[in-house]
């Protein structure tokens, strides 16, 4: 009965976290696309596809959608890919990469202030640990399996495969270790593998954390 009482509280508070975590990452990415937009040094249309270049702001907005579906999908009425075990997990490890990544290797590389480093934090630091605290309380962490991480490898390899391509005709980068023309492309081959290692050893780690916090 205790757990019949609980179900809609926790619904609501499911629901009252969405609608946070949501607004955060629509509010990071529209406030990151005006601050680009105002410094741009190309035309409109550049700057905007250079914008959706970025795997931080295509994961943030991958973070908004997720969260802006689960809030306003409608409840029994058949299972959401949402909810299927694994979902929650993915979006979580990508935009742990996206964190991770830019703790380690990008923050040293620029001091923004103002409002982009409100922006700047937002997407890097504060979305990646809400949907970490969203994935701990609501993931169904045990029926989450190993044999998922190559299908939530193709983002990534794809976004690689992406920004290699236009790069090679634009020669526009959006990060420095995928550079081809500063560091050249067997570099930049190799730093595609380290990160594919990262995704892959993430994933594990998210699994077996899940299962051990089941146990």
């Amino acid at each position: 009965m205790a757990d019949e009482h609980n179900a809609p509280t926790n619904r609501n508070m499911k629901r009252n976290i969405s609608i946070l975590i949501a607004f955060i990452a629509w509010t990071a990415v529209s406030t990151q696309y005006y601050l680009m937009l105002q410094n741009r040094v190309t035309s409109i249309s550049e700057t905007t596809i250079r914008f959706f270049s970025f795997f931080t702001i295509l994961t943030n907005l991958l973070v908004a959608v997720y969260f802006t579906a689960g809030m306003v999908k409608q409840k029994g009425r058949y299972l959401s890919i949402l909810d299927q075990p694994g979902t929650l997990t993915s979006v979580t490890i990508y935009i742990t990469v996206v964190g991770l990544v830019y703790q380690v290797v990008l923050r040293h590389t620029w001091n923004p202030t103002g409002l982009q480093k409100i922006a700047d934090e937002l997407l890097h630091s504060v979305i990646p640990v809400v949907v970490i605290f969203f994935w701990y309380l609501y993931e169904h962490k045990s029926l989450v399996k190993f044999r998922q991480i190559p299908q939530w490898l193709l983002y990534p390899l794809l976004y690689l495969i992406y920004i290699l391509i236009r790069g090679s005709f634009s020669g526009f980068y959006p990060y420095p270790f995928v550079n081809v023309i500063n560091i050249g492309l067997q570099k930049v081959l190799i730093n595609c593998v380290i990160l594919t290692v990262l995704f892959i050893g993430i994933s594990a780690i998210f699994i077996k954390a899940g299962r051990w916090i089941k146990a």
